[in-house]
């Protein structure tokens, strides 16, 4: 009686399997199998297939909202030099996208994602620990500077070394310059034009006052 009863069990399950294959190979299994399979009505062996892609697309998806969701680490750049948007030679950050200017490396912020900018290895022996193109020596070689704070037109060094031609391969001032030998100390080749006429000497010739024009 057991048997029997178990068999017709099993009979019944089979049934209404096969039936939920046939109507389900009506309504989408012509997308994974072949117009052989959907003719002769799904096998389970096409189910099978169909739910193995399945599978792998739902891994793929998880794998995609994990590592947005997750923000997992990126690894580091193999070089950090970068070109930021104002052509200085800068600090590339881990996201590869993000370029820092010199002058944002070991300054306590945080201007990349994962503090990168900021690691005691590179900000605990300054500027030593530095890469070369981030840094400029002065004159004095115990002095230094952030490499995008030269040719600036301002005296950042405290000798204008960092605005010498010669020294630090600085351009004549530009056009919003006026070139004179400044008496206040800021300057070193050239002063603001908005400082031109306006009652105060600022070169030491007076040009500024008698020959500068805003």
């Amino acid at each position: 009686m057991f048997l029997k009863c178990s068999f017709e069990i099993y009979e019944l399950a089979e049934y209404h399997l096969n039936l939920w294959l046939k109507n389900w190979c009506k309504k989408g299994c012509s997308l994974f199998c072949s117009t052989d399979c959907c003719s002769k009505c799904c096998t389970r062996r096409c189910v099978c297939i169909t739910v193995g892609v399945l599978l792998v697309l739902l891994g793929i998806a998880l794998a995609i909202v994990f590592s947005v969701v997750f923000a997992l680490p990126s690894q580091a750049p193999e070089t950090r030099s970068c070109v930021t948007s104002n052509n200085y030679t800068g600090f590339l950050c881990d996201d590869r996208i993000t370029c820092l200017l010199p002058s944002q490396v070991c300054n306590s912020v945080n201007d990349c994602g994962n503090g990168e900018d900021e690691t005691s290895s590179l900000c605990s022996n300054l500027p030593n620990n530095l890469p070369g193109y981030l840094i400029f020596r002065c004159g004095n070689p115990s002095n230094w500077i952030y490499s995008n704070l030269k040719c600036n037109e301002i005296n950042n060094c405290g000798d204008c070394s960092d605005e010498s031609q010669s020294y630090a391969s600085c351009p004549a001032c530009g056009s919003q310059w006026w070139t004179c030998t400044p008496v206040l100390f800021q300057y070193c080749n050239c002063i603001p034009i908005s400082l031109c006429q306006n009652g105060v000497q600022d070169c030491t010739d007076w040009s500024d006052e008698y020959v500068c024009r805003k």
